[in-house]
This record gives structure tokens, sequence and C-alpha cells, in this order.
């Protein structure tokens, strides 16, 4: 019987045009309702995973930043595993070197170091690796991020690194030439503490090796008196791979690639016909 469940937020929870379909909100609340265990884990940071759960009202825990940040229901961090201010500005060096734009994000918001960049790369990435989606959409989720006070801007990723207050959860790099990425990938091989994922052609997530969503919800259902047999995992891309590898029912979305279908239980919808919900409802009625 499940009793928890897991759910990626953009290419899973979330259409393309960043929203929670009436579908997936009702699936996720009747399931509430039956005492199942609803979380979000995301590699979004924590603001912007409830700016989404807020439009439609939904309350849960949130594993934000692919792990690195743990936030209950009444918005309290339960844990937070950051990167090493070392490690950071090593790998900020290796990527500015390969002309790749990133952000990062930090316990007091995510920064960028060039705005009118923050948008330009964003439409490139996103509209290149999802046809259907226009650039007008993205454009308009890029300066929304900004608009909302998500995204702030530094003038050097130094002043993050060297401010002690400061906690560094993930740098996440965008690039449309895939090849770049890849010899970043490579470069970042050499670090033992790190862990490197992606959500989706043209980004990698970089974050503490013990910043990952399989470990962060072993630790949550843990908390709960639920083990990972009795949790369902919900997810798209890489960096979903880290819970759907551990838990007693893995669900690809239909819009995943194929290597990620090939880790899953079952395969749902996709995020454009609510394939969280037929997932969650195929549980319910089981």
């Amino acid at each position: 019987m499940i009793k928890c469940i897991a759910s990626d937020m953009d290419g899973t929870l979330l259409t393309g045009s960043g929203s929670i379909s009436e579908g997936n909100k009702q699936a996720i609340q009747l399931a509430q309702a039956k005492g199942i265990e609803f979380i979000v884990a995301t590699g979004r940071s924590y603001q912007e995973a409830q700016y989404a759960l807020k439009q439609v009202g939904i309350v849960c825990p949130v594993i934000s930043v692919n792990g690195a940040v743990v936030v209950g229901n009444d918005g309290k961090m339960i844990t937070s595993q950051q990167l090493s201010k070392e490690d950071a500005t090593a790998i900020a060096a290796i990527l500015a070197n390969d002309d790749i734009y990133f952000e990062v994000y930090t316990n007091d918001g995510t920064y960028t170091n060039n705005l009118e960049k923050a948008i330009s790369v964003m439409v490139d990435v996103f509209t290149s690796a999802n046809h259907h989606i226009s650039k007008e959409q993205v454009e308009a989720f890029a300066k929304g991020r900004i608009s909302e006070g998500f995204v702030h801007s530094v003038e050097n990723f130094e002043e993050i690194f060297k401010d002690e207050s400061k906690e560094v959860y993930k740098l996440l790099a965008f690039s449309s030439k895939l090849e770049k990425l890849k010899e970043a990938r490579s470069a970042l091989a050499a670090f033992t503490n790190i862990a490197v994922s992606s959500s989706g052609d043209g980004n990698l997530e970089i974050t503490s090796v013990q910043a990952q969503k399989g470990i962060a919800l072993q630790k949550f259902v843990s908390s709960k008196g639920i083990s990972l047999i009795e949790t369902m995992a919900i997810g798209d891309n890489d960096n979903d791979l880290s819970m759907l590898k551990l838990v007693g029912k893995a669900v690809a979305m239909g819009n995943a690639p194929a290597h990620i279908k090939a880790q899953a239980h079952y395969v749902t919808e996709t995020n454009e016909l609510d394939g969280v919900a037929k997932a969650i409802q195929a549980v319910l009625e089981s």
C-alpha cells in the first residue's frame, strides 16, 4: 500500500506553461484526504516551488534545490545540505571559463550576475528543447522569475562565496550548446563532494553529493514512519533518478526520455495530459 507520493515539478507536475492543472490538483488533494503524504521534490528553489503550489491551494512539504533543502508544511526548514564555498568557487570558475551562463542558489534566494542573459539564455535553451512552447511563453516565465523576486542580481559571485551568512545550495548552468555542457560535466567529474544532474536538455544542476532527491526523500519518509517500499515517486529526468531507483513504485512521465522510462515500474501520461493525476488515481484504485 502506498503511503507517500513524491512528485517532481517541471515536466511532471507542471504543464509547459508552468502551472498545475485542475486534474492534478484534485488528485493530490484526494490522496491527502485519504491520509497519503504528498511531497514535491524539485530542482526549483523553495520560493519558486511554493509560488506554483499556492496558485492552486496545495499545501505540502517540499524537497527543493534537488534535495539541498527540505521544508515542512509550516514553511520551516527541516534540513539543508550546502556546497562548500571552495567547491562552489572552483565550479563557478570552470563554468565561467567555458562561457556557460549559471545561477547560484542560496539560503537568501537565487542570484545571477547578468539579468539580460538570465532571460535570453533561458529562452534559447527552453525553446530549442521544447518546440511546443513559444518564445513568448518562455520569455514571460523568465521575466516573471525576476519581477517576482525569485532571482536577484549581483555584480560578482565572489560576493556570495565570501559572505559567511550565505549558504550555497546549487549552481544551475544553462547552455543551448550541449557540447559545452558535456565538456563542463567532464571537468566536474574530478570533484568528489558534488552531484551533477540535469532536469532537461540544456542544463546542469550541481549540488553537494548529499543533496539529491533520493537521499532527501529517504530521510523524509523515515521521519514519518513510512518505508521506501510504501512510497511512489514520479519524475521525468535525470535529477529524478536518485528517487526513482529507491522507491517501491517508480513512475516515469510519458514525456520522459527512454532511459528514465527504463528505470520505472510504470509510465503514465505526459505532463500536458495530467500524468501525475493518472498515476495517483491508479494508486487510489489499487
